[in-house]
C-alpha cells in the first residue's frame, strides 16, 4: 500500500521540470508517494490529466526525521515558489494556521 499526498498548484515562471517530459507549465497537480519498503515519488500532472512525470532531482527517500507531510509541503513550495514557514514546516498559507495571540 502506497501512502499519497496531491495538491494542486500553478507553476511559476519556467515551469517544473520532469525527467519524461521536460518542462511542464500552467495548472498541475503534485502527488508525492510514499511506498511500504521507504521510496519516494514525486510526479507531477496538467491539472485533470491522465499522465503524471517524475519531479527532476526530486527525492527517493524521507529526509532524516522528516515525514510524507513535510516532504510533500516543502516541495509544494519549492515547485510553486511559494514561501515555507519554518515553525509550521509547511507553505504559508498550506492548510490550518494556530490562532496568533
Amino acid at each position: 500500500m502506497t501512502d499519497v499526498r496531491a495538491a494542486n498548484f500553478v507553476a511559476p515562471p519556467g515551469g517544473v521540470m520532469t525527467d519524461e517530459v521536460g518542462v511542464v507549465t500552467g495548472d498541475l497537480t503534485l502527488r508525492s508517494e510514499l511506498a511500504n519498503d521507504g521510496t519516494v515519488r514525486v510526479l507531477v500532472q496538467y491539472l485533470g490529466a491522465d499522465e503524471w512525470y517524475r519531479v527532476t532531482d526530486s527525492p527517493e527517500a524521507l529526509p532524516a526525521g522528516s515525514t510524507l507531510d513535510d516532504l510533500h509541503a516543502t516541495m509544494l513550495a519549492k515547485l510553486s515558489g511559494a514561501a515555507i514557514d519554518p515553525e509550521q514546516g509547511r507553505a504559508n498559507g498550506d492548510g490550518p494556521q494556530p490562532p496568533s495571540g
